[in-house]
């Protein structure tokens, strides 16, 4: 009984601690259970759920975005541009036009606008039996971080599946034994599913502030 009532104070300080304290080292000790919750219960959770070992992903790349940046869009400079779809298309169409994707396709593909850095996109496991022209691709690629373009053709070769992407933004699909041209079904991470605008920026901003300390961030 006295181990019993002893459990039960250490229990009580414990929650007040917790939730009712005010004090920075209580504010440390949540974020410290959240991080531990978030990444080894909750995260690998909604993995096993979506079929995919990286159920979510942060953009840190201004390459599915479909503005202008630095002055560039597609590989072309602008000194006046608003954003519209019609003015995407006429920037960037061609290059989906050549290669037989046209506007009434591309409109009708997931993500049509693109997404931005600083976004969060939620992932669904990938396969060629449910992989299309038009589907945003998650993959590992010439960097530490996953790439996540747009798919813009499948085909076979030597009886296997390969993958091709490009991102909005880009003029071009990147070239190179790591690149976006020929991709294996063992580098693919899953498919884009649902964009959630800005969170990804807490992540950017505490990997930008870790930099200075020599710490580099590859997850």
């Amino acid at each position: 009984m006295a181990d019993g009532k002893r459990i039960r104070e250490i229990a009580k300080k414990v929650w007040h601690f917790l939730w009712v304290d005010d004090s920075a080292w209580s504010w440390i000790a949540n974020i410290v259970i959240a991080f531990v919750v978030i990444r080894f219960i909750f995260y690998p959770l909604l993995g096993l759920l979506l079929g995919t070992s990286y159920p979510i992903v942060a953009v840190v790349s201004e390459s599915m975005e479909h503005g202008l940046h630095q002055g560039v869009l597609c590989g072309e400079g602008f000194r006046d541009f608003k954003d519209s779809f019609d003015n995407y298309w006429q920037a960037c169409g061609s290059w989906y036009s050549s290669r037989e994707i046209s506007r009434e396709q591309f409109e009708g593909f997931p993500f049509r606008d693109g997404f931005d850095k600083g976004d969060v996109i939620v992932l669904w496991r990938a396969n060629r039996n449910n992989l299309n022209v038009g589907d945003i691709l998650v993959f590992r690629g010439n960097r530490p971080q996953p790439l996540i373009h747009r798919l813009v053709k499948i085909y076979e070769e030597n009886e296997d599946t390969y993958y091709q992407t490009k991102g909005d933004h880009n003029s071009n699909s990147i070239e190179g034994e790591f690149g976006e041209t020929k991709i294996g079904k063992e580098r693919i991470i899953g498919k884009g599913l649902v964009r959630i605008p800005y969170l990804g920026w807490i992540k950017i901003l505490f990997v930008e502030a870790l930099r200075p300390l020599g710490i580099n961030i590859q997850r």
